[in-house]
């Protein structure tokens, strides 16, 4: 697998697992040491490479350790600190990073429970590690974006002039994709006041920042819809022709094409079909699932009114699941050898990890029936 790919795989494996992991330990052999070994590339079984239980002289704090510390050509590059996956990550919890990065000669301190991971350096201070991370990774909510940095973290690309170089502008990329995000969900007083007043001639009354509130927000949408109509248009080559549906575009569209699918996310058409994130978003669950049994570009998605179909090399005869999200009560179907769909009922896309031997056994049969 590449490095996305094995990213995606260690979080299915930590969403199926993760009832079962409660304490620190479990977290760094279950989550941590796997994130180490198989993302960064480095041999966590070995002292050259990564050392334990890392011991430095801190004055008063003599003995105190440190979880692990990557190195590199003889020197520690990385330091890690780790929670228990139970544990929200909270700044104090970074206490013994801020005290090793001062007296080694580290770049990058990690802070993690396993399912986030906060990485730092010392952008405001040198050798002073930063109060706020450059770079946060959530195996909930990969951002895809993120992977080139990521990457050059690793053994095989390790580049750590040009990470640390970019982490100013990766720490701020990140906080304004964040702010702009909830202004997506829930704009603010603040945001609909400012919006209002750019465009409301008359002063602007609690009343009117009400109705304002709901109209930013079914504007946004249908910019974001404007937007994907223009990019999905340029990348047919005809800007004069309407944009077809996500389902047709799906069927025309190969996943090695300029457009990404997730561009789909917002487009509601003609036909009344709407390929809606939260669909997508249970795709790509199903795709890291199943990614350890075939590769992730040959599993595609086609919606329809009635349905949201994941497949292999999409042709609907190699249905892998379909998901039921047009309703108050959602589904996932499964199918059996015979290729029967079973729905069993859902709460929400984390309850998708529940059938995911189900998942990845459709997905062998289906390759041992080509």
């Amino acid at each position: 697998m590449n490095f996305s790919e094995r990213l995606y795989s260690l979080a299915a494996k930590m969403h199926q697992q993760k009832d079962l992991i409660a304490t620190e330990e479990a977290t760094k052999n279950a989550l941590v040491m796997p994130f180490i070994s198989s993302i960064l590339g480095y041999d966590v079984f070995n002292p050259l490479e990564v050392v334990p239980e890392f011991t430095a002289d801190l004055g008063i704090k003599k003995g105190e350790k440190i979880d692990y510390a990557i190195v590199r050509d003889g020197e520690i590059q990385m330091l890690v600190e780790c929670k228990s996956l139970t544990s929200n990550l909270k700044l104090e919890h970074a206490s013994q990073l801020f005290r090793y990065f001062a007296v080694t000669k580290a770049r990058i301190a990690i802070l993690t429970n396993g399912e986030q991971y906060q990485f730092y350096t010392d952008l405001d201070a040198p050798n002073k590690m930063d109060s706020k991370p450059f770079l946060v990774l959530d195996l909930n909510d990969i951002d895809d974006a993120l992977l080139p940095e990521l990457k050059k973290l690793s053994k095989e690309d390790f580049d750590l002039e040009s990470v640390v170089n970019a982490a100013e502008e990766l720490k701020y990329i990140s906080a304004i994709k964040r702010r702009i995000g909830d202004f997506f969900h829930e704009a603010d007083d603040d945001w609909v006041k400012f919006i209002a007043s750019k465009v409301y001639e008359g002063p602007v009354t609690q009343r009117v920042r009400e109705q304002f509130a709901s109209l930013i927000a079914k504007a946004t949408r249908q910019f974001l819809r404007d937007q994907v109509n223009d990019r999905l248009k340029t990348a047919l080559g005809d800007t004069a022709v309407s944009v077809e549906s996500g389902a047709s575009l799906a069927e025309n569209l190969s996943s090695e094409e300029v457009v990404d699918q997730d561009l789909q996310e917002a487009v509601v058409e003609d036909d009344g079909i709407e390929t809606t994130i939260e669909e997508l978003e249970g795709f790509h669950i199903i795709r890291a699932i199943v990614c350890s049994e075939v590769a992730p570009e040959r599993i595609y998605y086609r919606d329809s009114k009635s349905y949201f179909a994941i497949m292999l090399d999409d042709n609907n005869r190699r249905s892998i699941a379909r998901l039921h999200f047009n309703r108050s009560q959602k589904y996932i179907g499964t199918f059996d050898e015979e290729r029967r769909e079973t729905r069993h009922p859902i709460n929400g896309l984390v309850d998708i990890y529940q059938f995911a031997d189900s998942l990845r056994t459709t997905t062998k049969q289906i390759l041992e029936s080509l």
